[in-house]
């Protein structure tokens, strides 16, 4: 497993998916499994809440979580000084006044999200407030989406835009 942000574990990538604070173990297991059939790196920024061994994570990781090797980061401002060299950002945030579905994501983007009780820390959002990506839904009175579902929403999102520039 890749640590304290060592992102060679997966150097090709040009995709990236950042969960900043998770809380739910069977939510990181998933998104990783997710984000190993998508060919994206993952990448988690402390503190969690949960630890890595726990059971929840490999259950939801299936015998995959090995495999999907997440960089781990000491703290946002550890991952935001390294962003330049990922990709792109986008922020996931229910106070995005950008529609994902209008957006063009480049071909290398990080896609950020938050901690699934409250989302991204301000301190996240205020790092690039132009940055802010909402998910469209059509119940207005629906604040979020599960977070493994808004990974995989945004993430195939950004593999379809990416095949249909190729053709």
């Amino acid at each position: 497993m890749a640590s304290n942000g060592d992102t060679r574990a997966r150097s090709a990538a040009s995709l990236h998916v950042v969960l900043v604070h998770p809380e739910i173990p069977w939510n990181a297991g998933n998104i990783g499994r997710t984000c190993l059939a998508a060919g994206a790196q993952l990448h988690l920024v402390r503190p969690l809440g949960f630890s890595l061994t726990d059971p929840e994570v490999r259950r939801a990781g299936l015998d995959y979580w090995p495999r999907v090797a997440p960089a781990v980061w000491p703290d946002w401002e550890a991952l935001a000084k390294s962003l330049p060299a990922l990709g792109e950002p986008f922020l996931f945030s229910a106070e995005g006044e950008r529609d994902l579905f209008e957006m063009t994501i480049p071909r290398r983007a990080v896609l950020i999200f938050g901690r699934e009780s409250v989302g991204l820390p301000a301190q996240v959002r205020s790092t690039f407030p132009d940055r802010l990506v909402r998910i469209p839904m059509s119940d207005s009175g629906l604040r979020s989406l599960n977070l493994s579902s808004a990974v995989a929403v945004a993430l195939y999102e950004a593999i379809r835009q990416q095949r249909r520039r190729r053709t």
